[in-house]
């Protein structure tokens, strides 16, 4: 059987078309990116048109690669990035520009809600983070979270605010728009924290929307992601490319489905993936939450599983900046730079691919600097919008090359920190499937085996693991299996890397002076950067 699925996510989505039978083949991709805008007052918004002619785009592309017929696709869905906010009309158009995870307009919202209490958690009200915590083990503690989205619109834009018919994430949008239903998947309403996840009480908890003064008729009917939503509307067909009533599956957001597509089933087993952020996550069967380092159960895409979930906001997205500000010349000191990275580009995969092979020529601990990867902040194991990243220790005898490598073992330090704060609530794996576009670097990988003291197993098309993990979804939701035996049989490993012990001195130096990095300059950073939401 032939299935497409979009994975969508912050700058871009990728289209795959799986065929699926004895194994999991993806048989042809295709990408496009569209915008993410940042304003001064914490906003990042994208644009409901940009995302629909990318996934036009893309969808085209995968069938005449392919060669494979329209009338051939037996389902899709969307993996998508979650924690966004698109408020719909009761035709599904969005009001306004949706509000991507990493907007946090909302701080006042949060403060003004969350911050008052005579007794106080993680510098949240203790009475509200209880009630929360005891219907479904989470609770808000970023002004990052969608409630806050949507309450800063009814605060500033109470025109809009009127005209909503309901509250969706980013791939309850796009479902809608393929389908004419409006629904959310019950992973994405968990993300809203106002979800029930106690067994027999699965739904929008009455109470929690009362307490933070959400409209309960904002709210939509909540299906399972494994759940078939309905056809592809003619109009939708007709844009994509492809059939009329094809049918759509629930599908739900990145976190949901990158367990599955990395084969960690089990209960127990633990992933990291890195792509525009990154995390830490544990498979489990039954729901745990830590408040003091922000790291909680979600719900899994197999009903009455979960995954506990760490997440870093900015993870492949700090090499992502440290290639565009810092490896490449932006200023144009040298006017042939566009020529040599193309004549990289020629010899490489990509400009990631040479960056990392450069990488490789400096020893670990990159001569002594660190990077602390918190571009947009932090959530885990510490919430901080005002956060910042940083180069500490840079010397005379430093240069480029260490400031590269500092980038990846910084992202690799504060993935240890979050393995270990997971630790204290579940027992990880000792061997560690490693997903997401950073897992295509040998360098990278090898680095997380030393950093992290563990054997890292990496698998087939890493960088597509939350499709397949989708695709296998909507294969089962076929032919009536169990997703998670599908997964097993379907996804094997392919490299394994061994902690290097030569390794290790260099790393715990630099990781135990890491660690200090947040605490020694928190006040630093709520000087320079406070400002901005106040």
């Amino acid at each position: 059987m032939y299935i497409i699925i979009y994975d969508f996510g912050t700058s871009s989505v990728k289209t795959c078309l799986f065929q699926i039978d004895a194994k999991i083949q993806l048989v042809a991709g295709a990408a496009a990116e569209y915008g993410l805008y940042i304003s001064d007052d914490g906003g990042a918004e994208q644009d409901t048109e940009e995302w629909w002619a990318a996934l036009c785009s893309t969808t085209r592309d995968v069938l005449k690669k392919s060669n494979v017929s329209p009338e051939a696709v037996e389902g899709m869905a969307f993996c998508s990035q979650m924690q966004g906010t698109v408020l719909v009309d009761e035709k599904g158009n969005a009001l306004r520009r949706p509000m991507n995870y990493l907007d946090q307009k909302g701080f006042k919202e949060y403060k003004e809600c969350m911050g008052r209490g005579v007794i106080k958690v993680s510098g949240c009200s203790l009475y509200k983070l209880a009630r929360n915590l005891l219907v479904n083990y989470a609770g808000s503690t970023s002004a990052k979270d969608p409630v806050w989205k949507y309450k800063w619109v009814e605060n500033n834009e109470p025109e809009v605010y009127k005209k909503i018919y309901k509250w969706l994430d980013i791939g309850d949008y796009l479902v809608s728009r393929c389908t004419g239903r409006i629904i959310r998947t019950a992973d994405t309403a968990f993300a809203t924290f106002l979800y029930d996840t106690r067994k027999g009480r699965e739904g929008w908890n009455k109470g929690l929307l009362k307490m933070y003064k959400v409209n309960p008729d904002h709210m939509p009917e909540i299906i399972d992601c494994t759940d078939r939503v309905g056809g592809l509307t003619k109009k939708a067909a007709d844009d994509l490319g492809l059939v009329e009533g094809i049918p759509v599956f629930g599908g739900g957001g990145d976190t949901t489905f990158v367990n599955i597509g990395a084969g960690c089933t089990t209960p127990g087993d633990t992933h990291i993936y890195v792509g525009t952020s990154g995390w830490v996550s544990t498979f489990m069967d039954h729901q745990t939450v830590d408040i003091n380092a922000m790291i909680t159960g979600v719900l899994s895409a197999k009903h009455g599983y979960f995954n506990y979930y760490a997440e870093l906001e900015t993870a492949g997205k700090c090499f992502e900046w440290v290639m565009d500000h810092l490896a490449l010349d932006e200023i144009g000191v040298y006017l042939n730079k566009n020529t040599v990275a193309d004549d990289i580009e020629s010899k490489y995969t990509s400009l990631y691919d040479y960056l990392s092979e450069e990488v490789g020529k400096v020893p670990p601990g990159a001569n002594g600097v660190i990077f602390t990867p918190w571009l947009h902040g932090n959530r885990c194991p510490f919430e901080d919008s005002d956060a910042g990243g940083m180069f500490f220790n840079i010397r005379i005898e430093n240069g480029k090359r260490d400031m590269l490598r500092a980038v990846l073992e910084g992202i690799c330090y504060h993935l240890r920190w979050l393995l270990e704060c997971s630790e204290k609530k579940v027992k990880t794996s000792d061997t560690i499937r490693f997903v997401g576009g950073g897992a295509l670097s040998p360098v990278t990988c090898q680095m997380l085996a030393d950093i992290t003291g563990r054997t890292i197993e990496t698998v087939g098309n890493a960088q597509e693991v939350g499709a397949i993990g989708t695709a296998l979804v909507v294969a089962a939701g076929v032919k009536g299996a169990d997703v998670l035996e599908l997964s097993r049989q379907l996804v094997k490993s392919n490299q394994t890397y061994v902690p290097n012990l030569q390794n290790k001195e260099a790393y715990e130096r630099n990781y135990k002076v890491f660690k200090n990095l947040y605490k020694s300059n928190a006040s630093n950073y709520k000087i320079i950067n406070g400002g901005i939401r106040n």
